[in-house]
């Protein structure tokens, strides 16, 4: 039978799979029968006797996506059901297709690194895949979203300097544009009350001043039309609470799947930033450390900055940060990771002892993200919790309100 991927061009992607495979799907399933209708593609269920389970199906997509562009070239395609299909991916009743940038998020999310790093050589060395985000023309075209800046913090390393700094620009819109969305709820804890002899810069509705603004845009008056216009509105700053300044530690883990929280951790940093009753430091980790705090003001230098994958060891981070502790009374550390430890767990737990005992307030975040739905190690979790340290799933607001509760 001729199938639309031979099973040598599809194999290459399926060797770390078995270990992932949802063990739910049904007991009289071989992993053996799954990996081979993995590899035979679309139209080999009756021979091999399986249908696939919806994280199955979903690793097939992403094979698909990459290993059935051998068969575009053909006119007509012999399916393994034995059936001549038309060449057109664009009919069927199948989900929608997948784009670039969602393909290499979705290949992060579903496979190791090991098969991450095959599927995106086949793609760059056969298929030239990389285009939407490494192709200066159409990169030059992309509509700017989160989803695009996923794919570009995922395949940075590949860009030449033209095309990296058509990313860059992409990436500042988003962030800018996140910026503006998440700049009331994150400052919002930390206002006192108005100030009208201080003019602010942050317009937003709750630091409009009428009265000054009515006074100062009398002379655009149309006394005809009996209007005024409006050219130039003011707003007030707020006193700020007279309270000691707080060190305030941001711990992030940046292995892949913590993404999203990397992306709202740099952003909720530099808000942070400019917050006179913090002072805020920026740790990016691995089994590496990289103190980004000099870039704390430019999230999106921050972002460009950060090395996704490769192991973690949050321990080694923890006693990082340990040692840049001033005043332990008036220090928080927000550890933001998945706490599946590569490290010693002892070494961990020994580490959140020591920062818990000094008086250090040590919050771990599985999740920092507009959606606060963490994937995280509950056993770990649960025993730094044990040892006094607090562990959530928060949106960026929310920690900025905890934040505010402890330094008030």
């Amino acid at each position: 039978m001729d199938f639309d991927v031979s099973p040598d061009q599809r194999s290459h992607s399926v060797p770390n799979l078995t270990p992932n495979l949802d063990p739910s799907a049904s007991p009289v399933r071989s992993d053996r029968a799954v990996r081979w209708r993995l590899i035979l593609g679309t139209g080999s269920e009756s021979a091999c006797g399986v249908g696939l389970s919806a994280q199955e199906q979903a690793i097939d997509t992403a094979i698909g996506f990459l290993y059935d562009r051998e068969a575009q070239g053909r006119n007509i395609r012999q399916r393994g059901d034995g059936k001549n299909r038309t060449n057109d991916r664009q009919g069927g009743s199948e989900g929608s297709q997948l784009t670039v940038p969602d393909w290499i998020n979705q290949i992060h999310a579903l496979f190791p690194q090991k098969t991450i790093e095959r599927l995106e050589k086949d793609a760059l060395d056969r298929y030239h895949l990389e285009e939407m985000v490494t192709n200066p023309d159409l990169l030059s075209r992309a509509q700017p979203s989160e989803t695009l800046l996923k794919a570009i913090l995922r395949t940075k390393h590949l860009m030449n300097p033209q095309v990296l700094q058509l990313a860059r620009d992409l990436v500042r819109q988003v962030i800018a544009a996140l910026m503006e969305k998440l700049a009331r709820p994150v400052q919002s804890p930390f206002w006192g009350t108005l100030n009208r002899r201080q003019r602010s810069l942050l317009k937003i509705a709750k630091n409009f001043d009428a009265k000054t603004t009515i006074q100062r845009n009398l002379k655009h008056y149309n006394p005809q039309r009996q209007q005024l216009l409006i050219q130039t509105p003011y707003f007030s700053s707020r006193q700020r609470r007279q309270v000691d300044r707080w060190q305030i530690l941001i711990v992030v883990d940046q292995s892949g799947s913590m993404l999203d929280s990397v992306i709202h951790a740099a952003v909720t940093a530099s808000i942070f930033f400019g917050i006179p009753s913090l002072k805020p430091h920026l740790i990016l980790f691995d089994t590496a450390i990289v103190d980004v705090t000099d870039y704390c003001t430019d999230p999106v230098e921050t972002l460009m900055k950060v090395q996704l994958g490769g192991g973690t060891n949050i321990a080694q981070a923890l006693r990082y940060a340990s040692t840049l502790v001033n005043t332990p009374r008036k220090t928080i550390v927000v550890l933001i990771t998945d706490f599946y430890e590569g490290g010693s767990p002892a070494a961990l737990f020994a580490i959140t002892r020591q920062l818990v005992e000094s008086g250090v307030l040590l919050l771990g975040l599985a999740a920092l993200d507009e959606t606060a739905q963490p994937n995280y190690d509950r056993t770990v979790a649960q025993q730094m919790v044990n040892l006094g340290a607090s562990v959530a799933a928060m949106t960026p607001g929310e920690l900025a309100l905890w934040v505010a509760e402890k330094v008030r």
